[in-house]
């Protein structure tokens, strides 16, 4: 028994396609994270100096938000799922989201 299986495949490339967006980490204000850890945070996880992430905090504090970062999705929800977690380690409700950059 013999059986003859040619296929043609045709592949089209496509020319169009953009690369991934980048993705905004946005840490909300709330009236229990203290100052001091949110400014560990944007130290220790996100890479801020000392200097920007005082400039950070206090625009979350004034303003009620701020992007922390502008980063690749994976890479933002990791960093965002990180502090969330070191921050329920010390018990607090910081809220982090993750956005598109539109």
């Amino acid at each position: 028994m013999s059986t003859d299986a040619t296929t043609n495949n045709r592949i089209e490339i496509r020319h169009d396609l953009k690369p991934p967006g980048k993705f905004q980490v946005i840490f909300m204000n709330d009236d229990v994270t203290a100052m001091d850890f949110v400014i560990m945070v944007l130290h220790e996880i996100f890479g801020h100096d000392q200097e920007s992430a005082i400039d950070i905090m206090m625009k979350i504090h004034h303003d009620g938000s701020a992007i922390v970062a502008l980063l690749d999705y994976e890479i933002a929800e990791q960093k965002a799922v990180e502090t969330t977690v070191i921050a329920r380690n010390n018990n607090f409700p910081l809220d982090v989201k993750v956005t598109p950059n539109d």
